[in-house]
């Protein structure tokens, strides 16, 4: 009897408590979210970090601010921050994959610190080559590759990131020995190759379409799985080399510890967001694609460029240590 009286006692209060608890926890957002950009103001990732801020808050009726922290110290901001939903941080192919592959004591472990919320972005890289280049297919740059090793330099928009770790993983998959040149930047390498100092050039397309859509550099092939709309005649390295896959990318991330249902939330509302003609548009005519993998599918993706990268690196001998 006692025992029934003390769970019934339970029970009630269980019940009573209940719409309190609930009550308790208002709708997200209920106040102004901050999202941080690792990058320069004015950058392409940067640009659509902010095109998706400005849709989530007329969505969300709140204001999502844009702080722009570049390198590691914008990541350290989005892993210590609160893990409530309301320190997003736009997280990309660099920040989150090439970064761990080639620093052996980064501050931020991407796997253990972070959610993934959902993709922004994808960032085709293109092999491109000057006018005057001789090659006007990949193919044609394998077999005089093969046919003369170490004679082809190729430039990288970068060192120790995507670009140049794109550049190394098709040597790797084309089995050709090109003679790698690093650039501080896009411009730099881009300026290179049409002065005929490099061969050829591994960069984002959006660094080279300007140049691509004046005639001044030839592209061979896009380093995306399937064609991308910019460029819809465009072969990919895969159609060569099947499996070949290398990107830029860019999406949310949260720090550890986020509630499921707020990471869902996000999650689904950036999909809405995305799903926009006129923001699929925008994302396009910045060299990207909109990239519509959510929660699981993208954190899966992530992982897989975690691996992946880090192989790449190791294989090329990079360390940026």
């Amino acid at each position: 009897m006692h025992f029934r009286t003390v769970f019934s006692g339970c029970l009630a209060a269980l019940f009573t408590c209940s719409p309190l608890t609930a009550a308790a926890q208002p709708a997200f957002p209920n106040k102004p979210v901050r999202m941080i950009v690792p990058f320069p103001a004015g950058q392409a990732t940067d640009m659509v970090a902010r095109m998706l801020a400005e849709g989530l808050s007329r969505s969300w009726g709140h204001q999502v601010v844009v702080e722009n922290r570049p390198g590691v110290p914008g990541m350290m901001a989005g892993k210590e921050a609160l893990p409530d939903g309301y320190t997003l941080t736009f997280g990309t192919s660099g920040t989150l994959a090439v970064n761990p592959a080639v620093y052996s004591k980064l501050t931020y472990d991407t796997q253990r610190d972070f959610a993934m919320i959902h993709g922004g972005g994808v960032i085709p890289m293109v092999i491109v080559a000057s006018a005057t280049s001789p090659f006007q297919s990949l193919k044609d740059l394998v077999d005089a590759a093969r046919k003369e090793p170490g004679k082809y330099n190729i430039g990288y928009g970068g060192v120790n990131n995507t670009q140049h770790l794109t550049g190394e993983l098709f040597k790797s998959y084309a089995k050709v020995d090109l003679v790698g040149v690093t650039y501080k930047g896009s411009a730099a390498a881009v300026t290179d190759l049409l002065g005929g100092q490099v061969s050829l050039l591994v960069d984002s397309l959006a660094a080279t379409m300007p140049h691509i859509k004046s005639g001044k550099i030839r592209p061979l092939a896009i380093s995306t799985l399937q064609r991308v709309p910019q460029m819809p005649d465009l072969p990919t390295v895969a159609e060569t080399f099947p499996g070949f896959e290398g990107v830029g990318w860019a999406g949310l991330v949260a720090p550890k510890g986020t509630p499921q249902a707020v990471i869902d939330k996000i999650s689904e509302d950036t999909r809405k967001v995305l799903s926009d003609p006129k923001m699929r548009d925008m994302i396009m005519d910045r060299g990207m694609v909109a990239d519509m993998r959510g929660a699981r599918e993208w954190g899966e993706f992530v992982n897989a460029e975690v691996v992946k990268w880090a192989e790449a690196a190791r294989k090329a001998n990079l360390k940026a240590d």
